[in-house]
């Protein structure tokens, strides 16, 4: 097997797929997000805080200035995007669980019909 068939077959295994897919839609889920924060949570936490905007708090210690609110800001969003993330996985894994349980359960029929066999052994 050449090393370029082998690249082929390792980069169309479906979990390489699944988490190549998982990164795109978390980036995006990552900036619908992160704009949310800034555009409407932000404003209002600024709001019952009195006016206080995060991104422009900072301490001068000497000359420099330590900009501390662009790291609380980030925190926020952080925070909220990870939670998004986590309540998406949640679904989706409650989502597959109930599929599982729906696949295991034997047909009605099929349960029948192993019924009438068990009988028919013991007779």
């Amino acid at each position: 097997m050449g090393m370029v068939s082998e690249f082929k077959e390792f980069a169309m295994k479906g979990s390489l797929m699944d988490m190549a897919v998982g990164i795109i839609i978390g980036a995006a889920i990552g900036k619908v997000v992160g704009a949310l924060v800034e555009s409407v949570l932000m404003p209002i936490i600024g709001m019952v805080m009195g006016g206080v905007d995060f991104s422009s708090l900072a301490i001068s210690v000497g000359d420099a200035n330590i900009g501390y609110g662009a790291f609380i800001q980030a925190l926020i969003d952080f925070t909220i995007v990870a939670f998004v993330i986590f309540m998406i996985l949640r679904m989706m894994n409650k989502m597959k669980k109930e599929q599982v349980e729906e696949e295991e359960a034997p047909a009605e029929d099929v349960a029948l019909l192993t019924e009438i066999r068990d009988l028919l052994k013991q007779r």
